[in-house]
This record gives structure tokens, C-alpha cells and sequence, in this order.
């Protein structure tokens, strides 16, 4: 608890711009968010008023960042497992539970466990060596995704592969990296929907959305998701709701889909606030962030309605060559010509690819919408007007041949 305020005191492993934006909706609720960060300089370090210095990996330092908390959450899953469960032993609540957050630390668990409950996933298996990649490619043929099964995001960690390429498979298994592969899923787009779920069991969800990616990363995401027929929609919230009852996931909880011409296929589990659900700020009367908050602390969940018929959030990411005008004087010029535009920035340096912040446009039509949120995503990342994001010289990421 606050001592100040008698306001529970929520802790958050990790310190990047989710736990920034949770820390902004804390405020508004009275609490107080505490931060483990490995840095000082971290989005969420910068702003927060209790940090705890230390790696997710030290338990002396999770002890201390849960010292007077009402409850341990996260805003990434890299956490040891052993760690997670030592917590609860000591009496920490941790939401979601070791148990629940296995499923977002580890694909090839959340493969198995979704399929065991009938859940539509891609034909998987695990690769020990190259005779597994060769077995599974025989019976599914080329080309195929190979991922690592811990870790990995944006694009990291995933490897499409559309021929033999025996040497980069070696690599990889040389490295100790722990992978499965699975099949390259034909696909329409892809889509997320993100639930959040109480210890008591109440759950609520957004709009399904539609997530545009480059290069492995997302750049816009469309809410709602556009031309997406009502049964499909209705299809993914309630796929949604059922992971996470069959999960006992509490808190955030974002499912990552494929639509297919055959139907939804899951693609990938997060628990946590979302880059999927950061158009809620603006566009719902509940944010993800005050969502999270709510649902870890067990209270009654807040309205998911869209303020908004169209609405595009689309990320800022750092351009391959350093824009000649200053992220400052980038603000001022987009100020004045889109003052609707509404701009989150994450207070990282910039960097090739890097997401540095998100801008977010309400209106009506989403042509118009869309246009606005890439002109103002791309004239802060590169200090031009342009609104093609092929143009923007995202550095293209270490792929093995293929991808």
C-alpha cells in the first residue's frame, strides 16, 4: 500500500514504454506503480517515483520490487520460471501466475496446450537437430517458419525458411537456442483481440483489430478491424475469452491471429498490455493500461466501447538514417499541421527500427484515418512527408534466407 494515500501499490517487472503507460493510468486511479529496471534512463524509470534497480533474472532484486506491494505484474514475460514460483511461495501475489504466464514464455507449451483444448494453431513440432526440421518439412513441405521457442519479438527470434539452408539451422542449435518450426500460413491479414480477465473472474474485450506489419513489426493497427464480418469478430472475442478462462489468465491478456480463407488460426499469446491495445487510450472509454490495473487489483472492469468510428494507431519507429531536424522541432511541425494527431512518446533515443513512440487518429473513414496516422508516424520518424512506409528505410532485420 501508498503510506501516503492508502491506495494499493502495484509493482511491474520491467520498465519500457508499457510500464510507462501503465504508470500514466495509475495515476489517474490514486495508485502508485514501483518498476524494476535495469536502468535508470528507462521509459517507465524516468517518470515513475519508486524504481528498484535490477535484472529480471535476480530474484534479491523481485523480492525488493514486491517489498509492499499489493500485487507483481509485468510488462515483458522474461522472468524464470523458478523465480515466479519462489515469489508465490513467499506469499507475492503475482498476476497472471507462473502457471498462466508459462504459456507466453514458452511457443512450443502454448502450441501444445492450445491444441490440446481444440484451440486452431499452425502444424508444429520441435527441432533438436536438423533430421526434426526434415522430418517435419517432408510431411509439410516448403517453406516453413522456424522459431525460437523462448524469447523473441518484433520479429526477432523468427526465421522463414523456403528452401534447405542447413548451416543457419546448425547455427542456431549450436547457440543453445531451443526452436520448433511450424508451417508458413497462408493469410488474408493478420488480427488481434485482447481480453482482460479479474481473479474473480469477470472478463471484458475490445473490438478485434487489425495489425499491419514490416519487416516483422507492427506499424499500424486498425480498430476496429476493417471489413472483418460480425461471426468472425464475434468468432475472436470469444476464442479470446476461452484462452484465458482455460488459462487462468489474470490481467491482460492479447491473442495474435491469423485469418485465413479456412478460418482463425492463433498466432501468438501476450500477458500484458499490448502493442495491439495502445489505440484504447484514445479510442476506448477503458484503456488497456487502466484494464491491466483494474483486473490485477480485482476491480470491476471498465467499458471497452469505441470512442471513435475508425481508429489507427501506428508506431514510430526510428529511421535508418538520423533525421537533420530534432524529435522536438519534429513535434512542433506535426502539431501544427495535424492538431488532432495524438502523440505518445517513449523517451528512448532513436534508432533504426526502434519503436520510440506511437501517434493515434480518431475519425470517421478509415482511408482518411489511416493516411493521417502514416504521415504523422512518418514524419516523426524520418522528418519527411511521406505516408508510404516502404519508404522509410526500416532497418531490415537478420533473417535466414527466405525471410
Amino acid at each position: 500500500m501508498s503510506t501516503s494515500s492508502g491506495m494499493p501499490a502495484v509493482g511491474m517487472v520491467g520498465a519500457g514504454q508499457l510500464a510507462r503507460m501503465t504508470h500514466q493510468a495509475a495515476i489517474a486511479l490514486g495508485q502508485s506503480l514501483r518498476v524494476l529496471a535495469v536502468r535508470a534512463d528507462e521509459p517507465a524509470a524516468q517518470v515513475a517515483p519508486h524504481v528498484v534497480l535490477g535484472a529480471a533474472d535476480d530474484l534479491d532484486a523481485l523480492h525488493t520490487l514486491a517489498r509492499g506491494c499489493h500485487v507483481v505484474t509485468f510488462d515483458h514475460e522474461q522472468v524464470p520460471q523458478e523465480h515466479l514460483r519462489a515469489l508465490v511461495e513467499a506469499g507475492v501475489t503475482v498476476r497472471p501466475g507462473p502457471e498462466a504466464l508459462l504459456h507466453a514464455q514458452d511457443k512450443l507449451v502454448m502450441r501444445r496446450r492450445l491444441a490440446e483444448l481444440g484451440v486452431p494453431v499452425p502444424a508444429h513440432a520441435p527441432v533438436s537437430d536438423l533430421a526434426d526440421l526434415k522430418a517435419f518439412v517432408a510431411d509439410h513441405g516448403w517453406p516453413v517458419v522456424l522459431k525460437a521457442v523462448r524469447g523473441g519479438y518484433d520479429g526477432r527470434g523468427v526465421w522463414l525458411l523456403d528452401g534447405p539452408d542447413p548451416g543457419a539451422v546448425e547455427e542456431l542449435l549450436a547457440a543453445g537456442v531451443p526452436l520448433m518450426v511450424e508451417t508458413a500460413v497462408p493469410m488474408r491479414r493478420e488480427l488481434a483481440v485482447q481480453v482482460a480477465r479479474s481473479p474473480f473472474g469477470q472478463a471484458a474485450t475490445w473490438p478485434v483489430v487489425e495489425t499491419v506489419q514490416a519487416d516483422g513489426q507492427c506499424v499500424q493497427v486498425l480498430a476496429p478491424a476493417p471489413g472483418l464480418a460480425g461471426d468472425t469478430a464475434l468468432a475472436a472475442q470469444r476464442l479470446a475469452l476461452r484462452i484465458a478462462h482455460e488459462l487462468a489468465v489474470v490481467g491482460l491478456l492479447a491473442v495474435e491471429l491469423f485469418e485465413t480463407d479456412d478460418g482463425l488460426l492463433v498466432n501468438e499469446l501476450a500477458m500484458r498490455p499490448h502493442n495491439s491495445g495502445h489505440w484504447t487510450i484514445e479510442g476506448s472509454r477503458t484503456s488497456q493500461f487502466e484494464q491491466h490495473l483494474r483486473a490485477v487489483l480485482d476491480y470491476p472492469l471498465g467499458a471497452t466501447t469505441p470512442t471513435s468510428p475508425a481508429v489507427v494507431m501506428a508506431n514510430v519507429l526510428g529511421a535508418a538514417r538520423s533525421p537533420t531536424m530534432s524529435l522536438d522541432e519534429r513535434l512542433h511541425h506535426l502539431f501544427a499541421r495535424f492538431p488532432d494527431v495524438r502523440v505518445h512518446l517513449y523517451g528512448k533515443a532513436e534508432r533504426p527500427a526502434r519503436k520510440v513512440g506511437h501517434v493515434t487518429v480518431l475519425g470517421d473513414e478509415f482511408d482518411v484515418v489511416r493516411r493521417r496516422a502514416a504521415l504523422a508516424a512518418g514524419w516523426l520518424a524520418t522528418g519527411t512527408w511521406s505516408d508510404g512506409w516502404s519508404t522509410h528505410g526500416y532497418a531490415a532485420q537478420r533473417r535466414v534466407r527466405g525471410g
